[in-house]
């Protein structure tokens, strides 16, 4: 149990400094918002880690990384993305390690789940709080087109990377 939780802590550390530095190399060449570099240690965490602690570092990495590199930014993005990268970590946690999901839907399934839940925190900062932002639909659209490249490296990369973990006996399915 203890040597659990250690390994859970250890390597949540892991991805919350990839979540990091990954968006710095990929910010130093103006890339970020095209390939999503904090996107890919978020949706790892989630294949590898159990829920609570994958949504610790889908939460814990964009602010980190906002507080120390200013990226993202602390508003408006900040507030969506947390949502979203929380939402891809307890739904890749959830659909791959609880339900025995396989590797591609779990993936897709956690994606399209963290860009809905992002869309409906757009709205409410909309709606509630007049955040300047374009409408959920439109801005949806424009962060999914926006990211189509830093999509299909998730699409490719991510399940090369899982399979590869599992292999190296890093992940125990629930």
């Amino acid at each position: 149990m203890k040597t659990n939780i250690v390994r859970e802590i250890v390597l949540a550390s892991f991805f919350i400094a990839l979540g990091i530095v990954l968006p710095i190399a990929f910010h130093a060449i103006g890339q970020g918002a095209a390939f999503l570099p904090m996107h890919i240690p978020v949706l790892l965490a989630g294949f590898v880690l159990n829920a609570p602690f994958a949504i610790i570092v889908g939460i814990t990495t964009p602010i980190l990384s906002s507080l120390l590199t200013s990226m993202p930014p602390v508003f408006p993005v900040l507030p969506f993305m947390t949502f979203e990268l929380a939402t891809y970590g307890l739904m890749t946690s959830i659909l791959y390690r609880r339900l025995k999901l396989n590797v591609y839907v779990s993936l897709v399934g956690a994606m399209i789940s963290g860009r809905l839940v992002a869309t409906i925190v757009v709205w409410i900062m909309t709606s509630f709080f007049f955040v300047k932002l374009p409408t959920p639909m439109v801005w949806l659209s424009g962060v999914v087109m926006a990211g189509i490249p830093g999509i299909i490296i998730q699409l490719l990369l991510v399940p090369v990377l899982v399979f590869g973990l599992d292999k190296l006996g890093y992940i125990k399915r629930d």
